[in-house]
């Protein structure tokens, strides 16, 4: 038994690769560290823009829930109110900041789509060694520009919210 016990542990593991020559050219070369390393260093910078992405999608979200609970608001008032019946002239002010500030979510997820596409396509062309680059930089592209077309909805919001004050409180 002791000597079937040595075989065993003598025993060199089999190279299924080099047994099946097809097997060999289906697998590409796993990357290296090196080039792990270089992929993550090039995801960092998408990473940072997602991250920001995701925090004025929050911060937009908060827009539109203020808007959404100022309607509901005026919306309750009755018409028999003579007083504060006059509060509802601002509710189609607020259906065009609403209608912006969803246009301009709509504008940061896409950016925030395209720029994981970029972080996956990074990796994913690491791994298969295919050359990546003319993509990457077409969708990191598309991805700052769904950026920039959001922030422009947000700032014209935030101009209408500025120049036409609630002055009814």
């Amino acid at each position: 038994m002791s000597g079937r016990r040595a075989q065993v542990a003598n025993a060199r593991p089999i190279d299924f690769s080099r047994a099946n020559p097809k097997v060999e050219s289906m697998l590409p070369d796993t990357p290296s560290v090196g080039q792990l390393s270089q992929v993550i260093s090039q995801a960092a910078a998408p990473a940072f823009l997602l991250g920001a992405l995701a925090a004025f999608i929050a911060v937009l979200i908060s827009r539109l829930n203020r808007i959404i609970d100022r309607s509901i608001y005026l919306n309750q008032i009755s018409d028999q109110d003579q007083e504060r019946c006059r509060l509802k002239a601002d509710l189609p002010r607020l259906a065009r900041r609403a209608t912006m500030i969803n246009r301009a979510i709509f504008w940061s997820i896409m950016g925030s789509i395209s720029i994981s596409i970029v972080i996956v396509v990074g990796f994913v062309s690491a791994f298969l060694h295919i050359q990546h680059e003319r993509g990457v930089a077409i969708l990191f592209i598309v991805s700052v520009v769904a950026f920039i077309v959001s922030l422009v909805d947000f700032a014209r919001e935030v101009r209408i919210a500025l120049s036409e004050l609630d002055h009814y409180g």
